[in-house]
């Protein structure tokens, strides 16, 4: 694996779709700027107008082919952009960046569950961020089962792929999980809303070195 540079102000969330992950990025936002803390707050792919264009073809349910190939670089375009336009000066300029999926969803999604080589795929990965990882990753875990009742089904050209994907999925980010390059944490996100979110704001806390603990 490339060598990677992780920033402690830098924090992502992980997790197969429907592991509530977007919401807790939100709610982790929230309490983070209730406790004074400057934050800003990013999804990836988008998050800037090239990763928003591209994300809307990445997730367009159409009959457009894209390769497994394709698709990896097009995610990898959207996060070069997204770190040296909105990632990078915010932690210049010392502020907390919480960002819904980062690199680690590319080695899972097209990589462990899809097939290509996670290693080349965190070798591409560097040359796109620039060598920058988070600080820490929180990976929101639940069965597939739970994902697709919370969902109510697939949404986007990425969860209308199989049930043997999906289980894939999770297990991909549970073997990542052990060979990720930052520190990273997997939290059971079949909890309740609130548990989870304790749990979460507990790990930040530990991490930026906070007073507050919940």
């Amino acid at each position: 694996m490339a060598q990677a540079m992780t920033s402690p102000r830098f924090i992502a969330l992980e997790g197969p779709d429907g592991s509530g992950k977007t919401t807790q990025a939100a709610r982790l936002v929230g309490w983070l700027r209730d406790l004074g803390q400057e934050v800003v707050a990013c999804r990836d792919p988008g998050g800037t107008g090239l990763g928003d264009r591209l994300r809307s073809i990445l997730l367009d349910r159409s009959e457009l082919t894209i390769s497994l190939r394709s698709e990896m670089l097009l995610y990898m375009a959207s996060r070069a952009q997204l770190v040296e336009e909105v990632i990078q000066p915010a932690l210049t300029a010392g502020k907390i960046v919480v960002s819904d999926r980062f690199l680690l969803s590319n080695v899972v999604y097209q990589g462990y569950a899809g097939g290509l080589d996670p290693e080349e795929i965190w070798s591409v990965g560097t040359i796109a961020t620039g060598s920058l990882l988070p600080g820490l990753t929180l990976v929101v875990d639940v069965p597939p089962e739970i994902a697709l009742r919370r969902t109510g089904g697939a949404r986007d050209r990425i969860e209308d792929r199989p049930e043997s994907y999906r289980k894939q999925v999770r297990e991909g980010f549970l073997n990542a999980a052990k060979m990720y390059p930052g520190r990273i944490v997997v939290v059971d996100g079949s909890a309740e809303t609130e548990m989870v979110a304790s749990q979460l704001q507990r790990e930040v806390s530990h991490a930026l070195g906070l007073n507050s603990r919940a």
